[in-house]
């Protein structure tokens, strides 16, 4: 059910007192994913309720910040597109920021695993990584959105056959890992790439933003 409150652009008096576990506000370009090469600014929550061996993001490091306070952090770039993600942002009431940000005129994205189902009208562009090719016993609750990005380990696709027709666009994205040889992963981005050239209803995705070696 949408929440009137963010319909009408109406601000709570409690939504800049509203705390958030925060990793890290920062500037940069969309590195992967059909909004890749836009600027955003990236709102990284703290905890995930998914503890994914590839995962690049330390989440159990975080400050606690109000809303108000993620607010001027986030005013001191000229960027108007905000992505929350993580660690895990839906476990969060994102709510009072979304509200607060909403207000400011900025365009609301987020990455999440999906595990939680996201209330209609908080958000303006939904992307659900899903995790069970690594947790088969994670139920996906957030089955629809505008894109559906999947990080390839050698799954068979037809494991997102009853997930993908939720999505509009639909992304493989060969797993990096940063420990990893570089024929390693070349090995990991030309399996992904012959994959995708069978299967066309699926596009390719790279984290270029790893190769320019940036946030």
């Amino acid at each position: 059910m949408k929440s009137p409150s963010l319909l009408n652009g109406e601000v709570l008096p409690t939504d800049d007192h509203t705390v958030y576990n925060i990793v890290e506000i920062f500037h940069s370009v969309q590195g992967e994913g059909y909004r890749s090469g836009i600027p955003h600014v990236f709102v990284r929550f703290g905890v995930c309720n998914l503890r994914c061996e590839w995962c690049d993001t330390n989440f159990d490091e975080y400050e606690q910040k109000t809303a108000a306070e993620i607010m001027d952090a986030v005013s001191e770039f000229a960027c108007k597109n905000i992505i929350f993600t993580g660690g895990e942002p839906m476990l969060n009431d994102l709510w009072p920021l979304a509200r607060l940000l909403k207000r400011q005129g900025y365009h609301l994205s987020v990455e999440s695993n999906g595990t939680v189902a996201i209330p209609d009208g908080l958000l303006d562009w939904i992307c659900i990584s899903p995790k069970d090719q690594v947790y088969p016993n994670v139920s996906i609750k957030q089955r629809q959105g505008d894109e559906l990005k999947c990080v390839y380990v050698g799954q068979p696709l037809s494991m997102y056959d009853d997930l993908k027709d939720g999505f509009t666009h639909l992304f493989l994205q060969p797993c990096y890992d940063e420990a990893a040889s570089v024929e390693e992963n070349g090995r990991g981005f030309s399996l992904t790439e012959a994959i995708v050239k069978e299967h066309p209803e699926w596009r390719l995705s790279l984290q270029t933003h790893k190769w320019m070696g940036i946030l």
